[in-house]
């Protein structure tokens, strides 16, 4: 009995030990796995968040500026020098469905580059007018401004001829002027009839130019000013924001399942208890009907047992008769864990007298 329990006692720390050292080996793998996950998680979020961010200015933020040559056409006459009809062209802004974004305001431009040339200044003002239409030939706007040469005197231009006259000797100069014209000053697009074609007519047969540009510049105001005019505060603020929120959903998606599967383990340990349990009052009772007084007839041949008990303080003689096999009566130590009995076993000596 000595040596068993020697034994089941080694067996016993040997198994604490192995299940100390696993827990740590299992704790360890999963310190390293959670920092893989959360560093491989961070930068997942962070790229995502950057990716929004870049989806979305993409997506909100039109082109600035869109420039169109403007081909100009006429009819030359036959018996006399110069042209016999208005210069017009119709210029196609794209070759796609749509240009514009809508619900974005625009500015709509024709730039003209004309000669100093006694033909334009006695010409006077001039009507420009322009049209856009859409693929289907849907007419979305039309407008007819004036304009003309800017003033200069005749002491401003000679003035400005002897001071450039070098640079104009070596062509990096010419005597020529920039006009502007603001045909739509805030052009919305319509989504069902985007606009793709602008015509475009002078009506004046006596100009002369050198080139003409259709310009379409987006008049930015609001969220879209601030991210265009000051992109890197921005996008730190944009990108800050994603992280945040991306962030917060992550860790409330991952307490969220944590807490689930918690749960889940509380239930299923409640119920492996339950049947632990049950299965140990089963023993216990099992045991306890093993242990009640049997009849005369069935205990085998007895031995007579002086007990000195020292627990009780005063050592007494007992003659009692037990069964010849007393390992089939007292519960081992494999048995008393498995069904729970408390193992209080009193310091007793026993001595074997005789047989009854």
């Amino acid at each position: 009995m000595l040596i068993s329990g020697l034994l089941e006692e080694a067996y016993e720390k040997l198994f604490h030990v192995q299940n100390t050292t696993k827990r740590g080996v299992e704790s360890v793998k999963d310190v390293v796995l959670s920092s893989v996950i959360i560093i491989i998680s961070g930068i997942l979020i962070v790229w995502l968040s950057v990716f929004l961010y870049t989806a979305f200015y993409y997506a909100y933020v039109p082109n600035i500026s869109y420039i169109r040559p403007v081909n100009l056409e006429f009819k030359s006459c036959n018996e006399e020098r110069g042209i016999c009809s208005f210069p017009s062209a119709f210029v196609q802004l794209t070759n796609k469905q749509q240009i514009l974004m809508v619900g974005q305001p625009y500015k709509i431009n024709l730039q003209l580059e004309m000669p100093e040339s006694p033909a334009n200044k006695e010409l006077g003002m001039f009507m420009v007018c322009a049209e856009l239409r859409s693929r289907d030939s849907f007419l979305a706007g039309h407008t007819c401004r004036s304009t003309m040469l800017h003033y200069r005197s005749t002491l401003l231009h000679t003035l400005t001829t002897f001071t450039f006259s070098p640079m104009m000797i070596f062509g990096a100069t010419e005597e020529k002027q920039n006009v502007v014209l603001e045909l739509f000053d805030n052009f919305e697009e319509d989504q069902s009839h985007p606009v793709t074609i602008v015509y475009v007519e002078i009506q004046s047969r006596h100009i002369e130019f050198y080139s003409a540009n259709i310009m379409i510049n987006a008049h930015l105001s609001g969220l879209r000013y601030l991210m265009y005019h000051w992109p890197i505060l921005s996008a730190i603020i944009g990108i800050g924001t994603n992280l945040f929120f991306i962030a917060l959903v992550c860790i409330l998606s991952y307490l969220h399942f944590t807490i689930y599967e918690d749960s889940e383990d509380d239930d299923f340990n409640y119920e492996e208890n339950k049947k632990i349990k049950g299965k140990q009052e089963e023993r216990g009772r099992k045991v306890t009907n093993d242990l009640e007084p049997r009849s005369e007839a069935q205990f085998p041949p007895s031995f007579h047992v002086r007990i000195n008990v020292g627990r009780l303080g005063d050592a007494f003689d007992l003659v009692i008769k037990l069964p010849r096999y007393l390992g089939d009566l007292v519960p081992t130590r494999h048995e008393q864990r498995e069904t729970g009995l408390p193992f209080n076993q009193p310091h007793c000596e026993t001595s074997i007298v005789g047989v009854v």
